[in-house]
């Protein structure tokens, strides 16, 4: 029986990482996709003109 609980252990985690996977995929695209991408695009072009403005102010 030493075996049954050596596997138990690696078998829980197996089914735990499928099930984030999962949720993972599942969470992908959808409605709040294009929010999130405009979310970052403007992360991104903010940054992007502080970058810019530093620099040009350094010059």
């Amino acid at each position: 029986m030493d075996y049954v609980s050596a596997l138990v252990p690696p078998a829980v985690m197996a089914v735990f990482f499928i099930g984030v996977v999962r949720v993972i995929v599942k969470t992908q695209g959808g409605a709040a996709k294009a929010k999130e991408d405009a979310a970052v695009d403007a992360a991104l072009a903010r940054a992007e003109g502080a970058r810019q403005a530093s620099a040009g102010g350094d010059a």
